[in-house]
């Protein structure tokens, strides 16, 4: 399957996306005729994944809710967030204004709000302060106009076909039954235990987490569900999949987000083989 990376890959900046990583999942990953039933994304982000292998089916979840709004904005009204997000400012006291905004009614409003703020922060993080309040400092306007209307109609299209919830994984991976495929990149800082960082919904992605997921994908193979995981390598989070198939990423952003790096700390696991790959123990 040819890797094509255009704007609907990218329509988002996100932390730990796995776009530019691609090339390489697209090689241990079924192509779209290969999965019989559905493609589930218990931690969508920003669903480089999904776009790439363009499934017939599909359930996209995260806990975010903003991610799913603007999802579920750009699903059904992708013009109007279009409109709606040209109308914003282009000063860094704008951005600010935008930032501290919580006055917008309409799904429509919403969803623009959050990819302006997601074009124009710093790095494309998003992190949220106690009160769930976006506080990200200010990037620039130069990745804003980078997209444009054609872009988030493209991404309309193609999330016709999916179901989009704001759940947690675990509701999300039972509802998976066999002939299913489930891709999981959940948040993990690349060898390291846990994430510790906030910018998981303001809160951490703990080593109790990892042992969450790490129960159902193994209810998902009891259940004959294909699944494959991307992950970081510490030994304690590897070990919690014996049996299972563990392949080293070549490249990924390791420590040094935006920069791409040799033996980043990353993996893939999966509950079938992978080439190249071995037996964890």
């Amino acid at each position: 399957m040819a890797t094509n990376t255009t704007q609907i890959t990218k329509f988002l900046r996100y932390p730990g996306s796995k776009r530019r990583m691609l090339n390489f999942l697209v090689q241990h990953l079924p192509q779209k005729d290969d999965i019989h039933g559905r493609y589930f994304e218990p931690f969508v982000g920003s669903g480089a994944v999904f776009f790439l292998l363009s499934p017939k089916k599909a359930v996209l979840s995260d806990v975010n809710p903003d991610l799913i709004n603007l999802f579920k904005g750009i699903k059904k009204y992708p013009r109007d967030i279009w409109t709606n997000y040209c109308e914003f400012g282009n000063s860094k006291m704008d951005y600010e204004a935008i930032r501290r905004s919580n006055q917008l009614q309409t799904i429509q409003e919403k969803a623009a709000r959050v990819l302006y703020l997601n074009r124009t922060c710093f790095k494309g993080m998003w992190r949220t302060n106690k009160k769930g309040m976006f506080n990200v400092g200010y990037g620039g306007q130069d990745r804003r106009w980078v997209i444009n209307e054609q872009n988030l109609l493209e991404v309309s299209g193609a999330l016709k076909i999916a179901q989009i919830r704001c759940v947690d994984f675990e509701e999300t991976i039972l509802n998976a039954k066999s002939g299913d495929f489930i891709f999981v990149d959940p948040p993990y800082k690349p060898s390291s235990k846990e994430a510790t960082n906030d910018h998981y919904v303001g809160r951490k992605f703990t080593f109790a987490d990892q042992q969450r997921l790490a129960k159902m994908l193994r209810w998902a193979t009891k259940n004959k569900i294909l699944w494959a995981l991307t992950n970081t390598s510490h030994p304690d989070v590897v070990k919690l999949y014996p049996g299972c198939c563990k392949l080293n990423f070549p490249t990924g952003t390791g420590h040094l987000p935006g920069l791409l790096v040799k033996r980043p700390g990353e993996v893939l696991i999966s509950n079938y083989s992978l080439k190249g790959g071995r037996k964890i123990s």
